[in-house]
């Protein structure tokens, strides 16, 4: 006899999250790659101890979301400012098996517009302290970005 599991993949995701009291907990410092072309860097980037040159450094906590570390990147770019900017994100992350790093894709927001995306945290998504997070920044005059899945190479 077949035993069938009841529990779907969208509760297994659904993991409490605990609340972070900002007031009480030291923020992390969040090691921040942009591109303003509309595509992720690649791992070999971050390769051998180099990082890609346009860092940014911001303190926030885990509980931070994807709207939010859009607007403190806004604060920076003032050309991603405008309305239908797309923002892309991705979490960067040792390999285990090897000394080369990986890419995550974990969400998108977009400028000036409501998304699925936008309330998503970095601990929902098992960011670890010590990871980094790459964001693809595409103005909204240009084609939106390609899938990870459709990409051409």
């Amino acid at each position: 006899m077949a035993l069938e599991s009841r529990i779907t993949q969208e509760e297994i995701k659904k993991e409490p999250e605990k609340p972070i009291d900002r007031e009480k907990t030291c923020p992390l410092l969040l090691r921040v790659f942009t591109t303003n072309n509309g595509r992720h860097h690649r791992a070999d980037e971050f390769a051998r101890g180099n990082v890609p040159s346009s860092e940014l450094q911001i303190y926030t906590w885990m509980d931070a979301t994807l709207k939010e570390l859009t607007s403190l990147v806004k604060e920076v770019y003032p050309e991603a400012r405008k309305k239908g900017t797309h923002f892309s994100f991705a979490i960067v992350y040792p390999d285990p098996r090897g000394k080369m790093y990986r890419l995550k894709d974990i969400g998108s927001t977009v400028s000036g517009r409501k998304g699925a995306d936008d309330s998503m945290t970095l601990q929902s998504q098992r960011f670890q302290i010590g990871d980094y997070l790459d964001i693809a920044i595409t103005p909204p005059n240009r084609a939106p970005p390609l899938n990870a899945r459709m990409r051409p190479f």
